[in-house]
């Protein structure tokens, strides 16, 4: 059975750091691509931070990029969201995801496995 366990979510004021973990498991991790997508109430799902399983390449939402880093560790199964400088914007249930193929930042609907989603509220 596939996996996906995020943790790391909470309330942190406004230009304080978190960082989200995601434990994998049932699939070979190491041929997955990840990501991090978000969704706020009555709002699309959007994505975040996205990394490939070829080449570890990273890539990120304009709106992120320069304050959240994606990074993987295949000893422990688990891809990382280390997110800095929080703004109130920031604030959403981030869901971790991964995919056989590719993962696509603009396009959450082509993911294949998804996990519950942990909640991030930053405060101003």
């Amino acid at each position: 059975e596939v996996q996906l366990r995020e943790s790391g979510g909470g309330l942190v004021q406004a230009g304080g750091s978190l960082r989200l973990s995601c434990a994998a498991s049932g699939f070979i991790f190491g041929g997955y691509a990840l990501g991090w997508f978000r969704q706020t109430p009555g709002k699309e799902r959007e994505g975040v931070a996205c990394t490939s399983s070829s080449d570890g390449s990273t890539y990120y939402a304009d709106s992120v990029k320069g304050r959240f880093t994606i990074s993987r560790d295949a000893g422990w199964n688990t891809v990382y969201l280390e997110m800095n400088n929080l703004g109130p914007e920031d604030t959403a249930v981030y869901y971790c995801t991964a995919d056989s193929v590719f993962c696509d930042i603009t396009s959450p609907s082509g993911m294949d496995y998804w996990g519950k989603g942990t909640l991030v509220t930053v405060s101003s």
